[in-house]
């Protein structure tokens, strides 16, 4: 890097003898005095300037300078001046993640991360900025689950500026900056005695809901997009191939959570709901936008459509039939007059999965098979969200070894 430092307060000249002589320039005693000038690594002239007195400080800055770029830490400092949300804007614009997961972090970082990181430059951040902003995430009452999720965007933004060069380090992957922890509640799946009473409180034409739940596993989004042709009756098999969801402009069709289309096994006993619910209450024509706003119009027979003929909102589903039915299960108490439901955070639909998991392997399925049949990512995120509901070696022996006593009852001298 070639650099030096410039007096603006002096300049050299050629004297009465033709030699040169340092004297005061036109900027004398005013502005900053000192100028550190070096050429960037994209070829053009930088600076800084520094006033009187301070010409060692112009000097080390000029060295630390030189010595990033040997290293490859070289930050603009003009790039360094942007601020953090400057720069997320510009992140999320080039982010290629479907459109709800988007709008899901862009929602996160306007209201719980820019009103506090948004304004600062890029090049100002320390760790301390982190710590204090976790701080009040901590104090503001949102679950450590979800500010788990916000600090996660706000390092995804960071670490982008470190690859762009805007940052020199990210200040979240100092030792000092503590990730918020999570803890995990263990799941306590609901009894087949509270599934059959909460499907018995929802209006006949919704009750199959339960059923592609508790007996199919299928998300609420996967139910409520559930099309007549994705029953395969002959088969016994649901090809799970799409869900509804909720944009910001409105409601679209779109591939299963991470692109995952999956086969899922059709109990006799579902399948038999289905034949009556479907000849009971006919399926409707539904035609949505596909993936995103602005995506090929499509058309699906839907098992289940709103008073308007239209698909459900989950947020309409859940306030208008599933809290009520809930509550008529003896979930949640009935509300008083005037009043609404209580919440009810851990009895949402995915309670319905949670049994569907437990019936299965209670029954000896494995888990990579149960990992297919719910369209997890991998059968590692079954294996924490379940394993201790798999059956114990003693439990699989008593078991296994009471059925042979069971189906030899009639011969008195045992197995």
């Amino acid at each position: 890097m070639s650099g030096h430092i410039q007096d603006r307060w002096f300049k050299t000249e050629p004297g009465p003898d033709g030699k040169p002589q340092r004297v005061k320039s036109d900027r004398y005693g005013t502005g900053k005095r000192y100028r550190a000038r070096y050429t960037a690594p994209d070829g053009k002239e930088k600076s800084k300037s520094f006033p009187d007195r301070q010409k060692r400080r112009a000097e080390d800055w000029l060295t630390q300078t030189a010595a990033d770029m040997a290293r490859g830490q070289y930050i603009d400092p003009k790039a360094a001046r942007t601020t953090f949300q400057e720069y997320a804007t510009q992140w999320l614009a080039s982010q290629t993640t479907d459109a709800v997961t988007q709008e899901g972090t862009e929602r996160r970082l306007r209201l719980h991360v820019l009103p506090h990181l948004g304004p600062r430059p890029l090049g100002a951040f320390q760790p301390a900025h982190i710590r204090e902003w976790l701080k009040r995430l901590e104090e503001s009452g949102l679950a450590a689950s979800y500010i788990g999720i916000i600090y996660t965007d706000a390092r995804a933004v960071l670490s982008a500026a470190v690859d762009d060069g805007l940052l020199a380090r990210n200040p979240c992957a100092s030792r000092s900056v503590r990730q918020p922890s999570v803890r995990r509640d263990r799941v306590v799946p609901w009894t087949a005695d509270r599934v059959f009473a909460v499907r018995a409180g929802l209006p006949p034409e919704f009750r199959p809901v339960v059923d592609l739940g508790g007996g199919c596993g299928l998300r609420q989004g996967e139910i409520l997009g559930l099309a007549v042709d994705a029953i395969d009756f002959r088969a016994q098999t649901l090809h799970v191939v799409s869900q509804v969801k909720v944009l910001r402009q409105g409601l679209v069709f779109a591939p299963p959570k991470g692109d995952k289309v999956r086969d899922v096994p059709l109990p006799t006993a579902v399948a038999a709901i289905l034949r009556e619910h479907i000849a009971a209450f006919p399926p409707v024509a539904v035609t949505l936008p596909w993936r995103t706003w602005e995506g090929p119009k499509t058309t699906k027979l839907l098992l289940f459509t709103d008073a308007t003929g239209n698909a459900f909102r989950r947020s309409t589903f859940n306030a208008g039939l599933w809290k009520p039915a809930l509550a008529a299960g003896g979930v949640i108490p009935v509300p008083l007059p005037g009043l609404g439901h209580a919440r009810a955070p851990r009895d949402g639909m995915h309670a319905l999965r949670h049994f569907y998991a437990s019936v299965l392997l209670d029954a000896g399925e494995n888990i990579k098979a149960l990992s297919e049949y719910l369209g997890h990512a991998d059968a590692s995120i079954t294996l924490r969200t379940y394993t201790h509901l798999m059956p114990s070696s003693p439990d699989r022996t008593r078991r296994a070894v009471d059925a042979l006593y069971r189906g030899s009852a009639e011969r008195p001298d045992g197995p």
